[in-house]
């Protein structure tokens, strides 16, 4: 398939997921409205920019740019998001940018866009943030970008490129700085989108270092959504992430806090267990594509520090000093106990060299489990890279997988659900049999 029709394909399914959901959102009751905006500066490939300014407006107002995806428009996010209702509740400015080619996608692949200052896309973004940081004594300390799909790339590319600009981004199902990099002038990389570019963490953020040589300045914060379900862009671009962005920000790759802030999540902290934390990445099982639901953009809003008057500026890159802890520090975990009867189902989603897993462990016995591990070896040439809601070690051969701290419990009739990620050489098979606790379970 070419180019231009995995693109056209693209937003045709974009088109048929996103209308229902984004027409489930109310608009924001308020007699501010969306004003577009001409003429703010230097806009290479002549973006619309339209502005929405709250009724009240904070005296020294924080500015969001929230970036649509492709065949969107400024006007067709700013109705069906709720960013603008949450502008008016905390008195920021948001900016909703226009793509204007063919399939209203923006750049994230030109070598102009992954570079600063370089043209494309970015350099009009940034030059409506100038806009609205003159005309409205904006504060150039609390600049964010938030963005969907094509939006969630661009947001990428402007953390990558700006660090001088922006101070944090909210990206729902994206990829990774310079993953979509093309060379041909197409803006479609068919390979990025499979989940099959995988580089080292330090190979990830020398793409972003090297998109602004000699800056030495803070890098901005990062917060990362993405669904397992993901069949756009695929769901091992979310690991490659969180593998950039921790090590951009000087972080470790291992989380300093997990939790379930709802059924179906997994939220994990790096560099710090608040909620401004350097890196926050929120996995949705099952999600697919389109992800950004009610109360998401809430808690972009948060991880900001837009719903507050407080400094948000992004952190230092060196990780001496991390931001401070607003949330409890995770649980040990209980000593293991033994388990009566249990039940294991086991789901793959399988695509070329990779994998995932939905595994469901149910305690069919009469008294709870306190503190478990489940025992299961996996088929030859399959290794996890990436795993939630338990600990898995080793990472091939026999695996332990064990609780955290917030579902150490399984009460009697009830389930625990976990998985990973993981790369195979051509088996996609199951494990033949679980243990838990020792025990023996059947499989479902």
């Amino acid at each position: 398939m070419t180019s231009a029709r995995k693109l056209h394909a693209l937003l045709a399914v974009l088109v048929a997921a996103m209308t229902g959901a984004w027409l489930a959102v109310a608009q924001p009751a308020s007699a501010a409205s969306l004003t577009q905006v001409t003429n703010f500066g230097a806009n290479p490939t002549n973006l619309g920019m339209y502005l929405y300014v709250p009724d009240r407006v904070a005296a020294r107002p924080g500015v969001l740019v929230a970036i649509h995806y492709c065949t969107g428009s400024g006007p067709a996010y700013y109705s069906g998001t709720e960013f603008a209702s949450l502008a008016d509740r905390y008195g920021f400015i948001v900016i909703y940018p226009s793509a204007t080619r063919s399939g209203n996608c923006f750049d994230a692949s030109s070598p102009q866009a992954l570079r600063h200052n370089g043209g494309s896309d970015p350099v009009g973004i940034v030059s409506m943030v100038q806009y609205v940081l003159q005309r409205y004594n904006a504060d150039p300390n609390r600049v964010f970008a938030a963005g969907s799909s094509s939006g969630a790339m661009m947001t990428n590319v402007l953390l990558g490129a700006y660090p001088d600009v922006f101070r944090g981004g909210a990206a729902f199902a994206g990829v990774p700085f310079g993953c979509f990099a093309t060379t041909d002038g197409s803006m479609w990389n068919s390979q990025c989108a499979a989940g099959q570019i995988i580089r080292t963490p330090q190979q990830w953020g020398d793409l972003v270092r090297n998109a602004f040589p000699g800056y030495s300045g803070p890098r901005p914060r990062m917060q990362l959504w993405h669904g397992t379900a993901d069949d756009t862009l695929r769901y091992s671009n979310f690991n490659e992430e969180i593998k950039q962005w921790t090590n951009v920000l000087g972080v470790s790759q291992t989380p300093s806090f997990t939790d379930s802030p709802q059924p179906g999540w997994t939220r994990t902290r790096y560099g710090g267990t608040g909620t401004m934390a350097p890196v926050e990445a929120i996995r949705i099982q099952n999600g697919s594509h389109n992800i950004l639901a009610s109360g998401m953009a809430a808690r972009a809003i948060a991880f900001f520090g837009l719903d507050s008057g407080g400094p948000t500026s992004g952190p230092s890159s060196s990780p001496s000093s991390p931001p401070p802890d607003t949330s409890p520090p995770p649980v040990s975990s209980s000593p293991p106990s033994p388990a009566g009867g249990c039940r294991v189902s086991y789901a793959v989603n399988a695509w070329n060299t990779g994998l995932t897993t939905n595994i469901t462990v149910t305690n069919t016995g009469s008294t709870p489990i306190n503190g478990w591990s489940l025992v299961f070896t996996l088929p030859g040439g399959q290794t996890i890279t990436n795993g939630w809601n338990a600990t898995y070690s080793p990472s091939s051969g026999q695996v332990t997988a064990r609780n955290v701290s917030y579902n150490g419990t399984i009460a009697p009739n009830a389930s625990v659900n976990i998985g990973f990620q993981a790369t195979h050489t051509g088996n996609t098979g199951k494990p033949g049999s679980f243990t838990l606790n020792g025990v023996a379970c059947s499989v479902a």
